[in-house]
């Protein structure tokens, strides 16, 4: 059993309005420097520098799980974390074919880099990916829990992008394993604002769009760095944990 840090929520230079320094090499090396060993790249709505974070992470202390921050048709966004890069293309292909054909206009949004993994530039996206795809809440939680990966609505909390302010509510017919908090509250804060929060384990994340904003807040007590691992950490099964280390906001 060890434990360790997790950030579950990082975006590289392919996410719209994504930043210049959000390349592999640095995106490791901060987690690294941070003493952060498990980090997930949730992209909008994509995954093509998935394996490019992965071979930077190649020799290093740093797993990096495949992932997509997914925009459903309710405008609610979610993390769809998976074990393997098979997972994610196949969910992929799910998201493609849910997306409405919308250019992305770099002047407006900035551009959208599919990068190898030193940062160096392999295409441009061009395709708008930060739009809201035709899948639901319901669908989308079943597409990524049938490919056995784990769905966790993103920063519930707020106001845009957030599930209960968005909706109004937390779906009762969908069961959720975890729901994030944005690094805008506290846990305790959050749970306060939005008691239904306290029916479910949470997770924070900083929504990485720069590298300063790491939060690294996530401990888990775990066995080995894979999603059967976390939804033991999750529940408190079988001696794993989760613990959410205390920052400032």
């Amino acid at each position: 059993m060890k434990t360790l840090r997790a950030e579950f929520h990082i975006h590289t230079i392919l996410s719209p309005c994504g930043e210049a320094e959000m390349i592999p090499p640095l995106i490791i090396s901060t987690a690294r420097d941070l003493g952060i060993e498990l980090i997930a790249i949730t992209d909008h709505n994509a995954t093509a520098n998935i394996a490019a974070v992965q071979k930077a992470a190649e020799g290093t202390p740093v797993t990096v799980l495949p992932g997509m921050e997914l925009q459903t048709c309710e405008d609610v966004h979610a993390l769809c974390l998976f074990d393997t890069l098979d997972q994610a293309a196949a969910f992929q292909s799910v998201v493609d074919a849910a997306s409405p054909a919308s250019e992305n206009d770099p002047d407006l949004n900035g551009d959208q880099l599919v990068v190898d993994h030193t940062g160096a530039l392999i295409r441009r996206e061009n395709l708008f990916l930060r739009i809201s795809t035709d899948l639901s809440l319901k669908d989308a939680f079943r597409s990524v829990t049938g490919l056995g990966g784990l769905f966790i609505p993103a920063h519930v909390d707020r106001s845009v992008f957030g599930m209960i302010p968005t909706l109004g509510f937390i779906p009762p017919d969908i069961p959720f394993e975890a729901l994030e908090v944005s690094h805008q509250l506290s846990l305790e804060e959050a749970v306060v604002r939005y008691p239904e929060l306290s029916r479910f384990p949470l997770i924070q994340s900083g929504d990485v769009h720069q590298l300063s904003s790491f939060l690294g807040v996530n401990e888990l007590t775990i066995q080995e760095c894979n999603l059967a691992e976390i939804r033991k950490a999750l529940t408190g099964t079988a001696g794993r944990k989760l613990r959410i280390l205390p920052f400032s906001n």
